[in-house]
Formats: structure tokens, sequence, C-alpha cells
């Protein structure tokens, strides 16, 4: 392989080229969407494109408590559920998202045309991932010198600090 083209496979993606997965739960969860950073360069950025059925949402409700996350409206309108509240977006729109209990975040496709955005994130780790309707949390870490560490859970199975413990 040339430098160019070692060095293109490790710079560079196209959003327009890269096979999609469907992420589908009826009814509300219809996209289609695909990871962009693994096999680059990137150490502390993730990106992925998602594109969003008309009446569907891109994942559950959630904040995370590390990760700040960028979305890039690209194609189509919809509506950031945000707070408790239904923001209007449209392609050209940047949304910048903290982490942290304040801002609880979904997009909703509420078109009937498909919703084509870019989500940017800066993959810190470990990360706490909270989904108000449902009471879950997601804790994850990476380390790379061993295997990563996932766990979903509901707070109300909490264990003794001391449970299991000699």
């Amino acid at each position: 392989m040339s430098t160019a083209a070692h060095l293109a496979a490790r710079l560079i993606r196209n959003v327009d080229a890269v096979p999609l997965e469907a992420f589908v739960r009826a009814p509300l969860y219809d996209s289609r969407g695909a990871r962009l950073a693994p096999g680059t360069a990137a150490r502390k950025l993730g990106a992925s494109v998602d594109i969003v059925a008309p009446g569907g949402r891109s994942c559950p409700y959630h904040f995370h408590h590390a990760q700040e996350e960028l979305f890039i409206v690209l194609e189509g309108r919809g509506h950031l559920r945000v707070a408790g509240e239904m923001l209007p977006l449209r392609a050209g729109d940047l949304v910048f998202v903290p982490p942290g209990p304040e801002y609880p975040h979904q997009l909703v496709n509420t078109s009937d045309a498909p919703l084509k955005y870019l989500s940017i994130s800066t993959r810190e780790t470990p990360e706490i991932c909270e989904y108000p309707d449902s009471g879950k949390y997601l804790a994850t870490a990476a380390d790379g010198a061993r295997e990563p560490f996932s766990a979903l859970q509901r707070t109300s199975a909490s264990l003794d600090y001391w449970d299991g413990e000699p």
C-alpha cells in the first residue's frame, strides 16, 4: 500500500460510502447508521452518520456524565428532545450537547422525509450514560490495556457496598 493510500485509509471517511446498519425497535426506533472513527487514527473523537426514518427516533433519551456531543443536521427536519422540550431542527443546524443531567437528549424525526445527521463525540472514558425514561444507566471504560468494561443496570438494582466482600 502506498503512503498516500495508507494515509487516506487512516484519515478519511465518506459518509455516503460507508455501509449502514439498521437500528430498529418498533414502533419508536427506526434508523440506519455507521460508526466512522473505528480504523482511523482518531484517539479522542468518535463520529457516526445516522439516517432516521420519518416518525422514528435515533436512540433512547439519555445524557452523558463525561462525553460531549455535536450533532450536524445534513438533510431533513426533525426535533431535538432536550430537557423536556422539543426544539425544531433543519438541515444546516448544529447541536452542541455538554455532559450532565441538565441536557438529556434525543433526535426525533417529526417529518415525512429521512433525517440525516452526523454525531461527533469526545469519547471520554470512563463514562456513565443515564436513560431518564427507563431508569437505566450504562457504565463503560476502556484503557486499551485490557478488555473494555461495560455494564447496563437500573439504579433500583443497586447492591450494598459490602455485598460479596470477605
